[in-house]
């Protein structure tokens, strides 16, 4: 069985000394897990680009995982400003986001664009995490369907295995809301998508984890048998807070 996923993407949140304080803070909490050590539960951290340096250094020896929240389709060029996924691997990283709701909405991804980072993810032996979800409220059937075909949007330049995928059901009205979606509906909605991207022979190794205002206590009400995980994102600033969910983490895996 795959280990439970906790990945947290810190945004823009946290300075470079406030990453690194919070990153060492995490890998003590992990290091004291049997969970984590043992392989049970998969901690990730994807920080800033500038700091991704620095938390590989601070992680390096321990079970705790790091990535990005971004990466460039192409892999050299003229191409200013972007981060390629050679860099990223060079750089140690096992993961990175694709497709958020916010670089869709605020940077003007589209599908093509998507697609071509999900690519470069997988060309550069990254483990994508692609983020997908409707914009408004919808039952959990057309919800899934929406995800599928985002998943597929993201698979169009992809003729080979996609080895390890973790597919992260985000719905966009839920980020940032003070609550996540309903355990009914994220319940619905993650077998859709698990039912609608089984027979695609390109994905041999999915799992499909939660996000949206993830937080203490959501883990435990879904159970193992809906989520791989949860992708966190200000719920889990508190150090505390991450260790709550790597203690639930464990009793799904215990």
């Amino acid at each position: 069985m795959a280990p439970v996923f906790l990945g947290v993407s810190l945004k823009l949140y946290l300075d470079h000394t406030a990453t690194q304080h919070w990153v060492r803070e995490v890998v003590a909490i992990a290091g004291r897990s049997p969970a984590v050590a043992e392989g049970r539960v998969e901690v990730a951290v994807l920080p800033t680009f500038v700091s991704i340096d620095a938390v590989s250094m601070i992680t390096r020896g321990t079970p705790v995982r790091y990535g990005a929240q971004d990466l460039g389709w192409a892999d050299h060029g003229a191409y200013t400003g972007e981060v390629s996924g050679v860099d990223l691997a060079l750089l140690g990283c096992s993961y990175v986001e694709v497709g958020h709701a916010e670089r869709r909405r605020l940077f003007g991804e589209d599908d093509k664009i998507i697609a071509g980072k999900f690519a470069a993810a997988v060309r550069n032996g990254l483990v994508p995490i692609l983020c997908v979800g409707e914009v408004d409220r919808v039952d959990p059937a057309a919800a899934a369907d929406f995800c599928v075909g985002q998943v597929a949007a993201a698979l169009t330049e992809i003729d080979q295995g996609v080895p390890e995928l973790i597919i992260a059901y985000e719905p966009v009205w839920a980020i940032g809301a003070d609550e996540p979606a309903s355990t009914e509906h994220i319940r619905g909605v993650c077998a859709g998508i698990r039912a609608g991207v089984a027979d695609d022979h390109r994905l041999t190794g999915t799992r499909v984890i939660y996000g949206g205002s993830a937080k203490p206590g959501l883990l435990s009400s879904l159970g193992s048998e809906t989520v791989d995980g949860l992708f966190l994102g200000r719920f889990a600033h508190d150090p505390a807070a991450v260790a709550v969910m790597i203690d639930e983490a464990s009793a799904l895996r215990g």
